[in-house]
């Protein structure tokens, strides 16, 4: 195997940066780990990496697990997702709370779903939005709220949805096709009715980043034809009908980005779409592959929002092995992480946990992961967190031996702009029973949303090295405390504490020795 290029991080005045992949030649190999040119042997661990997992709610895929559970049962299951999470050392879940046209919170726009109560409309008798993102704080992990735009129901009678659903109110704005029931991304008004749902959503919680994933236009059946004639002959203006549905798509991408930037700025917004954007054969900017097009058959142009910055983030559903010759996965990786080039839109990766099984091979997917070290991918997003709980292979049990034995910060957005907080102030630790606490608390200026402890290893690399980082810690009112259990037994130890903003930039460290 060539060897494998430093993760895509870049230390700046102690603050962590996406960015190039250095050169490895810029320091020596070192017992397997890499020396930058400051001799700290940092490793080739990120300690910048978008690690996340998919909740999905949608015919009560992962949660909850079964309509008609209390409230009560309902919060225990999420808990145990959750739990789960931390267990496996991510820092983000994408939680989907708009799966068809309905939502997981108190909705203006839209009924309660069906796949909380069994019935559309039913009142859970709380409120699992607010709770999701409580809870997931609470364990330092990043809440992504998942919408789904256009789909309306999984069944195609619209009698069936609640006499006050806007699908009912607006049954212009919705079409059957694939036995489902969608909203015309051809109508301004169902698009607009969208955009506004979901912006409801985003102004009422504290959201980490707005998710959608590879469903725009229905993926296309043989024998059927979305029926969209009559607002193409309205609206296409002399357009193709292909460019006209992809500028409907753009449209919708573009205005909620917008949005959510004029609210929010730090809400992350970004896209997980089908793996392939276009064929090489078809276009020569396409990718060496020849399955379904995305851009030709859902009419999403990811590729356009990428270049033009109207996402965060992208991260393609490269949901097949390498070497696979149709859409492999060794192939894809390089084709998207040349496409985010010279922009300042990251790169995660959609990873297929429930298809490991499937593939036979527990090798495949810490490939996956090995390679994505030689491209400045930053991240990755597993369907689903009930196959990560499954260990297939023994897949998590990698995960939390070897690819995620350290926990990670999220990366920086260099999109977003921002600037770290002042470090902690009053650091302390005191050996108490068999461990050491740490104490501090926030220094001046505007309130750090988090913390990062570390324990120095003595080879001199501090915050830079991913395994130093021992944990993070929601930023609470009064004093922070944390307690290392199992501290070195002999000699003097050294720890350092950082604060991080909403946004992940990281303040100068404050150390503090603890000797025997």
């Amino acid at each position: 195997m060539a060897a494998v290029a430093v993760f895509a991080v870049t230390a700046v005045a102690g603050v962590v940066i996406p960015g190039a992949v250095p050169a490895v030649a810029s320091g020596a190999a070192v017992s397997g780990l890499v020396a930058p040119s400051g001799g700290c042997p940092v490793g080739v661990q990120p300690k910048r990496q978008l690690r996340g997992a998919w909740i999905a709610s949608v015919s009560n895929i992962n949660w909850p697990s079964r309509v008609g559970l209390t409230a009560a049962q309902q919060q225990a299951e999420l808990r145990v997702l959750l739990d789960e999470a931390v267990r496996l050392r991510l820092n983000a879940v994408f939680l989907q709370i708009r799966p068809t046209a309905d939502a997981f919170w108190p909705s203006r726009h839209e009924p309660w779903s069906e796949y909380l109560t069994g019935r559309q409309g039913g009142d859970p008798g709380y409120d699992p939005l607010a709770f999701a993102v409580t809870e997931a704080h609470a364990r330092s992990l990043e809440l992504h709220g998942w919408f789904n735009p256009y789909r309306v129901s999984m069944q195609a009678d619209p009698a069936r949805l609640l006499p006050t659903h806007p699908a009912r109110l607006n049954p212009s704005w919705v079409e059957r096709y694939d036995g489902k029931l969608f909203y015309n991304p051809g109508v301004p008004a169902a698009r607009q009715h969208a955009v506004n749902a979901i912006m409801d959503a985003v102004t009422r919680y504290d959201l980490d980043g707005v998710h959608f994933d590879d469903y725009f236009y229905p993926y296309p059946v043989a024998g059927q034809s979305f029926d969209d004639g009559a607002e193409f002959a309205a609206y296409g203006a002399g357009r193709t009908l292909g460019d006209w549905r992809r500028a409907n798509v753009d449209s919708l991408v573009q205005e909620l980005g917008a949005r959510i930037r004029q609210v929010k700025p730090h809400v992350r917004f970004g896209i997980s779409p089908f793996g392939i954007w276009r064929n090489a054969a078809t276009d020569p900017r396409g990718s060496a592959t020849s399955g379904l097009q995305s851009y030709d058959a859902i009419y999403a142009d990811t590729r356009k929002w990428v270049k033009h910055g109207w996402v965060d983030y992208v991260a393609p559903q490269i949901y097949w092995k390498t070497g696979y010759a149709p859409a492999a996965y060794d192939v894809l990786v390089p084709w998207w992480s040349n496409v985010v080039a010279g922009t300042n839109v990251q790169l995660y990766i959609g990873q297929a946990a429930y298809r490991i099984a499937e593939w036979g091979d527990a090798g495949e997917m810490p490939r996956h992961l090995l390679l994505n070290r030689g491209h400045p991918v930053v991240g990755d997003v597993y369907f689903s967190i009930g196959d990560l709980r499954a260990n297939p292979l023994g897949f998590a049990d990698r995960l939390r031996a070897d690819f995620y034995r350290d926990p990670a910060l999220v990366p920086v957005s260099p999109r977003l702009g921002g600037a770290p907080p002042a470090a902690p102030a009053s650091v302390r630790a005191t050996r108490r029973g068999g461990g050491i606490e740490l104490s501090w608390s926030a220094g001046s200026g505007t309130r750090p949303a988090y913390y990062a402890i570390y324990r120095a290893d003595g080879a001199g690399c501090g915050i830079d090295a991913a395994r130093n980082l021992m944990a993070v810690r929601r930023a609470g009112a009064g004093a922070q405390r944390f307690t290392d259990t199992a501290p070195p037994p002999v000699g003097q130890t050294t720890y350092l504490v950082t604060a991080l903003s909403r946004l992940h930039h990281e303040s100068p460290p404050v150390p503090v020795t603890v000797a025997d």
